[in-house]
């Protein structure tokens, strides 16, 4: 008994271990960025930078808030964002409701079942998704970023197999009380659906946000970049755009170099992914483990 408690001793101390050298490995790469962001061009330049600023600044930020861009293309995001979670909730909800049935209550469930899978693992490919959105005439619209990818079908299984562990007895009391198939969806199930929800929210929101090759194939006009496509753009040609800057920008221009600009602005894109995380965390394992249990 005695070596068995002390083998688990050692087990759980190498588990911490390890666990705080992956977090370690998460985090500090953030934090260099954040120093990166804060120094000065001649530290940044001469890699004496770690993660503590050196010869603090803000003229990193003051640049990406001055020219305009970084801001019309984090708009662009967030509407994208907003239209893309509304969506892919919607679609979500309705299609996963009528699959947690059995093929006794949903005639041909399990075709549209083996339909959706093979979507999920064989898409239609790049050119011929171009070609669909070029010829509905989407180019250069949000709808173009939002429609290709507009039902997850690894959400609706999430979400699909979450509602097909509750309590069938939910469903049939309500039934015998007169509801139907809406009420039943919106007054009942929904309300004990919220882990699950928030958790395929949360995995729309991310998947939205980061996603850059949408925008830079289906957005032809660079202002219409979303953030992400923006973003990768700069790392390619910062030093381009900050040679165009005129007027006030040209004196921070003159102060910056390339590493400290694209440093702030990737942090500033990352800052709206860490404040959501934080209110949805409480639902994101629930909803996750409890959404794979049942097939």
């Amino acid at each position: 008994m005695h070596i068995q408690s002390k083998a688990q001793k050692v087990f759980n101390c190498f588990n911490y271990v390890f666990i705080a050298i992956v977090c370690a490995s998460c985090i500090l790469p953030f934090v260099h960025l954040l120093a990166v962001s804060f120094s000065s061009s001649v530290s940044v330049t001469s890699n004496i930078v770690r993660f503590v600023p050196v010869d603090f600044n803000l003229r990193a930020y003051e640049f990406a808030i001055g020219n305009g861009k970084f801001f019309r293309a984090m708009v662009i995001s967030f509407k994208r964002v907003a239209l893309g979670l509304t969506v892919n909730m919607v679609l979500i909800v309705f299609t996963a409701f009528p699959l947690s049935h059995d093929k006794s209550k949903l005639m041909g469930r399990n075709i549209y079942m083996a339909f959706f899978v093979f979507t999920m693992i064989f898409s239609g490919g790049l050119i011929p998704t171009y070609i669909q959105v070029t010829r509905l005439g989407l180019l250069n619209s949000l709808w173009a970023l939002v429609l290709p990818g507009a039902l997850p079908v690894f959400s609706m299984i999430i979400l699909m197999n979450f509602i097909r562990s509750l309590p069938e007895e939910l469903e049939e009391s309500a039934m015998l009380d007169g509801a139907g198939s809406v009420t039943i969806l919106f007054r009942i199930l929904l309300p004990l659906l919220t882990p699950c929800l928030a958790t395929v929210a949360l995995f729309s929101i991310v998947a939205h946000w980061n996603d850059w090759f949408s925008g830079l194939i289906y957005m032809q006009n660079p202002t219409n970049y979303p953030l992400q496509t923006y973003l990768q753009f700069l790392l390619l040609k910062f030093e381009e755009i900050m040679r165009m800057a005129g007027g006030d920008m040209a004196r921070l221009v003159a102060m910056l170099n390339a590493r400290t600009g694209r440093a702030a602005q990737l942090f500033m894109g990352a800052v709206p992914i860490l404040l959501i995380y934080p209110f949805l965390q409480k639902y994101f394992t629930t909803g996750l483990v409890l959404g794979s249990v049942k097939g």
